[in-house]
C-alpha cells in the first residue's frame, strides 16, 4: 500500500485570490481547521502574481472575477513562468466560462456558492493524488517512456517531442502518465477523472476532453487526425503505442 505523507500535504503552500474579504476569511478559517499551515491570501489580480512570484505557492484558489485583471488573464500570466495547479472560483455557471479556463491552463473549476469544506476536501484530493503519482514514478521500472517521437523522462519529469522540450500543466502531465502506465488499453471517461483528478467528477466530462485535447495538440503531428492518443468512441480513451 502507498504511503502518503499527510505531514507533507498540511504543509503545502495555498494561495488564496478574491477580491471578497469575507470570502478568504471563510476559506483561511476552514483550511486552518483542516491543518493546513501555509496560506496566503491576495485580494487583486496584480497581488495574486506578485506572491506567486515571491512565494511559489503549490496551489492557488482563483476567482475570475476581480477589479483590477480577471482570473483569466491572472491565469494566462501565471502560466508564462509557473506551472502551479490553478482552481478557478466563479459564480459563472456557463460551460463556456469552465472550458475557457481550462483551456488557458486551469486545472479545476469550482462553482459559487460553494460548500467551504468542499474545497478543502478538493484540495486534499489533488495533493493525495500528486504524492500517489510521485510514488508510483519512484517505483515504475521504465523511466523513459516513449511512442511515436515522443519522449517522456519521468525521473526528471520531462516530455520531449521531436527532442524538442514540450511544457505541459501539472494537470496534463498527470493524465499523460497515467495513459502511459496502461498503454494499448481502454480507459473510460470516469476512470481517468478518478485516477487522474481523485474525486467523483462525474457530469464534467468537457473538463477531461480540454485536457486530452491540448495534449493531442502539443504531442500529436496531426492533432486533428491523432495516432496515439485515441478516442474510443463511446468507451473512453486508448494510448496507442506501438510494440518494442
Amino acid at each position: 500500500m502507498l504511503d502518503i505523507d499527510m505531514t507533507s500535504i498540511r504543509n503545502k503552500k495555498i494561495l488564496l485570490v478574491d477580491d471578497e474579504v469575507d470570502i478568504l476569511n471563510l476559506l483561511e478559517t476552514v483550511l486552518l481547521k483542516e491543518d493546513f499551515t501555509n496560506i496566503y491570501k491576495a485580494t487583486s489580480g496584480s497581488e495574486a502574481i506578485r506572491i506567486t512570484e515571491e512565494v511559489n505557492p503549490d496551489l492557488i484558489i482563483l476567482d475570475i472575477m476581480m477589479p483590477d485583471i480577471d482570473g483569466f488573464e491572472v491565469c494566462r500570466k501565471l502560466r508564462e513562468f509557473t506551472l502551479v495547479p490553478i482552481l478557478f472560483l466563479s459564480a459563472m455557471d456557463e460551460d463556456v466560462d469552465k472550458l475557457l479556463g481550462l483551456g488557458i491552463g486551469g486545472d479545476d473549476y469550482i462553482t459559487k456558492p460553494f460548500s467551504p469544506k468542499e474545497v478543502a476536501y478538493r484540495i486534499k484530493a489533488h495533493f493525495r493524488r500528486n504524492q500517489y503519482m510521485a510514488l508510483n514514478q519512484q517505483t515504475y521500472v521504465k523511466d523513459i517512456f516513449e511512442f511515436g517521437n515522443v519522449e517522456i523522462d519521468r525521473r526528471k519529469g520531462e516530455v520531449k517531442k521531436g527532442g524538442i522540450s514540450v511544457t505541459l500543466t501539472a494537470k496534463e502531465y498527470n493524465l499523460l502518465l497515467y495513459l502511459i502506465d496502461n498503454p494499448n488499453q481502454i480507459l473510460s471517461k470516469n476512470k481517468i477523472l478518478a485516477k487522474v483528478w481523485g474525486y467523483d467528477y462525474e457530469g464534467y466530462d468537457n473538463t477531461l476532453m480540454v485536457h486530452i485535447r491540448h495534449l493531442r495538440q502539443k504531442l500529436e503531428d496531426d492533432p486533428a487526425n491523432p495516432k496515439h492518443i485515441i478516442t474510443v468512441k463511446g468507451l473512453g480513451y486508448k494510448l496507442v503505442v506501438e510494440d518494442r
